[in-house]
């Protein structure tokens, strides 16, 4: 029988699992993942406990049209219910609690922004529409700030546009085109965000553990501790044939045999790779100066032009990095005055973002519980900053510098609130930073051919799945890329008839770009 080896455990080789059982006729127990790690799921990740802060480096937002996600999920029963699938857990939770945010930027005075409207310019529309309408291989290697002046970039679309979706004014203009056209039927709600679905809980709950637990009772094996190393392939510079795979294993080397019909996918690069936490009292120690999680794809593609260009990536973390921070709460008092500040209730606010913040912090209270084994009287909320290297507008050092404590303290002095509400805030949470050195490489500039084909030209029986693999007209930084790369590598690999489901092309469809035109011409 075939074997499928699958290297790194993320949402992307755990959907590529599930397909090759559901769409290839695997068996579960000719499956085979190789996690460094100790745990599974990659980026989509949730620790912690309510005594020692909870954790997440971040929150994945979905939409309507996550086609590949919500056929994979739909099969995939929820841990609290059997019956109802992670699908219809999460559609079900739009509808019951979905979100309308009317508090999505605050200003320096702590005050609500009216973000009616879009605040563009003629020349920001014309930059605009131009980006939207221009060949992709026209963008090559140009930045977002190559195509729009300065005055785009203080605009509420932008404030809005950026911490939604994390891109920074020195990112791909090809990502960010490619995400105007993606998401274009989201803009005349985007203020309000009530277009974005969410899981009931963090994704590791609600997403993570539900399909390994599909993939243990279908007999998959995950590897801990395992670490692959590099890849053998038959002679021939352009021969895609691997022939062994060499990994450690608890410190010692291994060479594992593969055969043409067998499947080798490959997760290349992470985002979340060499992560830093910090605590309360102490900030992120910093992030080794070289990964390991690149090294693989690194090795693979040397010599290789058909594998991408791993460097376009990883060498760039000035670029790439910013932090989150998680914050675990003994007492209502910050849920509760946010919810009157915001006029929202606890998980119906959505985004916030304070656009004076040195910063650019934006913060989010989900629907309670976040976590499943969460007690009835903690409370979690998350937040980030897109620029951690600056110093704070109240703390005045970097936020990368900053323990938990002081994280929490630049965003009271954003809120305004009273100092009674403010000092038992302090006194009753618990926050985590984290630093992520890698989180928006896969937005970093690039040109055609730096990310790899997820099937290359000539080869047999090797895929590249995740954030670092190409798939034309679909936006990374989203579980839905992820899996649709895993799906396209098992149909390609195997040559099955049905294919994913094609990319969803709002900007074909008048109806919505007339309606995307009016919201771009609020006043």
């Amino acid at each position: 029988m075939a074997q499928a080896y699958l290297v790194g455990s993320g949402i992307a080789a755990l959907a590529a699992a599930a397909f090759l059982i559901r769409e290839g006729g695997f068996d579960g127990a000719d499956i085979h993942l190789f996690e460094e790690q100790h745990g599974v799921g990659g980026s989509l990740d949730a620790a912690g406990t309510a005594d020692t802060g909870y954790t997440m480096r971040g929150g994945r937002m979905f939409e309507a049209e996550f086609r590949c996600t919500y056929d994979l999920l739909s099969g995939i029963p929820t841990l609290d219910d059997p019956a109802v699938s992670v699908t219809q857990e999460i559609l079900d939770g739009h509808e019951e609690f979905a979100w309308d945010d009317i508090a999505r930027l605050v200003d320096g005075d702590g005050k609500i922004v009216d973000t009616r409207s879009m605040g563009f310019s003629e020349r920001d529309r014309l930059d605009l529409v131009r980006c939207l309408a221009s060949p992709e291989g026209h963008l090559d290697g140009k930045r977002i700030t190559d195509c729009f002046g300065e005055h785009f970039f203080t605009t509420n679309f932008w404030f809005m546009w950026c911490t939604t979706f994390a891109f920074q004014p020195w990112h791909s203009a090809i990502e960010f085109r490619r995400y105007l056209r993606r998401f274009i039927h989201l803009f005349p709600e985007f203020a309000g965000m009530t277009g974005i679905h969410r899981t009931r809980y963090n994704q590791y709950d609600s997403i993570v553990r539900p399909l390994m637990a599909w993939l243990r009772e279908h007999g998959v094996t995950v590897h801990t501790h395992c670490r692959v190393t590099d890849l053998g392939f038959a002679p021939g510079i352009r021969n895609g044939t691997v022939e062994t795979i060499r990994l450690t294993r608890d410190g010692r080397e291994e060479t594992i045999p593969v055969a043409p019909t067998d499947l080798v996918l490959v997760t290349n690069g992470s985002m979340t790779d060499a992560s830093s936490l910090g605590s309360h009292t102490s900030a992120p120690p910093p992030a080794p100066p070289r990964s390991d999680a690149w090294l693989l794809w690194h090795r693979i593609a040397r010599d290789r032009e058909n594998f991408g260009d791993p460097a376009v990536f990883d060498k760039q973390v000035r670029e790439s990095r910013w932090e989150s921070f998680t914050v675990t709460a003994k007492d209502p008092v910050f849920l509760d005055a946010l919810a009157r500040f915001s006029g929202r209730e606890t998980g119906r606010g959505g985004l916030m973002t304070f656009t004076d913040s040195n910063w650019l912090l934006t913060i989010v209270a989900n629907r309670q519980p976040v976590y499943r084994d969460q007690p009835e009287d903690v409370s979690v909320w998350w937040g980030y900053g897109l620029f951690p290297g600056r110093a704070g507008n109240h703390t005045p050092k970097p936020m990368t510098m900053c323990s938990g404590r002081e994280i929490l303290e630049e965003v009271l002095h954003h809120l305004h609130f009273d100092e009674p509400t403010a000092a038992r805030v302090l006194d009753t949470s618990t926050v985590v930073p984290c630093v992520m050195p890698y989180i928006t490489s896969q937005f970093l500039t690039r040109r055609r051919g730096d990310r790899p084909e997820v099937v290359p030209e000539g080869s047999v029986n090797l895929a590249f799945i995740g954030q670092f693999a190409e798939v034309p007209d679909d936006v990374v930084f989203t579980v839905e890329y992820s899996v649709r790369t895993a799906w396209t590598a098992v149909a390609r690999l195997l040559g099955l008839d049905k294919q994913p489901p094609p990319v969803h092309k709002g900007h074909h469809d008048p109806h919505v770009l007339l309606a995307a035109i009016e919201t771009m011409h609020r006043r």
